[in-house]
């Protein structure tokens, strides 16, 4: 009975990421027909050259991107929930992202300072995405190094919120001293972008989600032990340790390489893996690692289609549709838990 109820989910998921997409691919400032949308998709010509220059050049690539940081994230804030025990946990409570923005504000908030060659080089696309992984993968070393010298989880938990804190503090310092045009500019990274991003870097964030899956499903009898607490994982022949850098490090790709390409994306990595648990009814991480894939991809189609405003002729941040759309949601079906419970 609980077999047939999980594959009924998962039909019904994969079948809403289906028409997620394609409405994705559909709804936007120019409305295309969904026949035109599968002629572009599978080779044949669209009926208007306009539709299939939009989806092959714009909206596929956003589709792509709006799928692979909904499965990042989700898959992220899953290990961290698993490995600190902290519903709270999301795929940036190490600081990664906090790593990303001091990079990101170094770059656009002190270029000013710098030859006019150098930053233009610095403010390009490729220079601010390369300086957010730089800003992620520093803060990740110094989490690397300090797991190794505390054997305590929670303890690395408080850790990478201080240096939340203190990098937060230096952006604060750098917008402060910084110009109206260099503050909007850092301001519309933070908002969060799904658009832009040629098939090259979409490429590259496509390999660095998948290595992340991979040492992510590597990982998931790991996390099933880590459920019941570290002594009883260690009396199961966990490696504690290894255990421990195998998620951080997958956590670290998937939401560093994410919040490179797209910026700090809020809400989906915290609470995806919250539905997923929610509607079926189990810890198995084998069970939850397939639905948070599903969900996450399908939250972040709709939460893109919805930012697309279809119609009109203007497109909101993503980062303020996944907040205003998911929290409810979620904080409904915790309310519906409760008093089914």
């Amino acid at each position: 009975m609980f077999k047939t109820r999980n594959a009924l989910f998962f039909a019904l998921l994969s079948l809403t990421f289906f028409v997620s997409l394609i409405l994705n691919l559909s709804l936007g400032q120019v409305t295309i027909p969904v026949k035109e949308v599968f002629n572009s998709i599978l080779g044949s010509s669209a009926s208007k050259e306009t539709w299939e220059y939009i989806i092959i050049n714009y909206r596929l690539p956003k589709a792509i991107t709006a799928i692979l940081v909904g499965i990042g994230l989700s898959i992220s804030g899953l290990l961290m929930q698993t490995l600190f025990r902290n519903p709270l946990a999301g795929p940036y409570v190490l600081g990664l992202s906090s790593g990303s923005s001091l990079g990101v504000a170094f770059v656009v908030l002190g270029a000013g300072i710098l030859p006019a060659f150098v930053s233009d080089v610095l403010l390009s696309s490729f220079g601010i995405i390369i300086a957010s992984c730089l800003g992620s993968f520093c803060v990740l070393l110094v989490v690397m190094v300090v797991s190794r010298k505390l054997r305590d989880t929670a303890t690395i938990l408080i850790v990478g919120l201080m240096f939340s804190s203190f990098t937060s503090s230096i952006v604060s310092l750098l917008t402060y001293f910084s110009t109206a045009e260099q503050l909007q500019k850092f301001t519309f990274w933070s908002m969060g972008s799904l658009g832009n991003l040629p098939w090259t870097n979409i490429g590259v964030l496509t390999g660095s989600v998948l290595v992340g899956l991979a040492l992510s499903i590597s990982s998931l009898k790991a996390l099933d032990s880590l459920l019941l607490g570290e002594n009883y994982a260690k009396s199961m022949g966990l490696n504690i340790k290894k255990a421990r850098y195998i998620i951080i490090i997958a956590t670290s790709i998937l939401a560093g390489s994410i919040t490179a390409f797209a910026g700090p994306i809020a809400f989906i990595g915290l609470a995806v893996p919250h539905v997923s648990k929610l509607m079926f009814q189990t810890s198995n991480h084998k069970i939850l690692f397939g639905s948070t894939v599903l969900i996450g991809a399908i939250i972040m189609l709709l939460c893109d289609t919805i930012s697309q405003m279809p119609g009109l002729n203007f497109t909101l941040p993503i980062n303020a549709i996944t907040s205003i759309v998911g929290a409810p949601v979620v904080i409904w079906l915790l309310m519906r838990k409760k008093h089914l419970v």
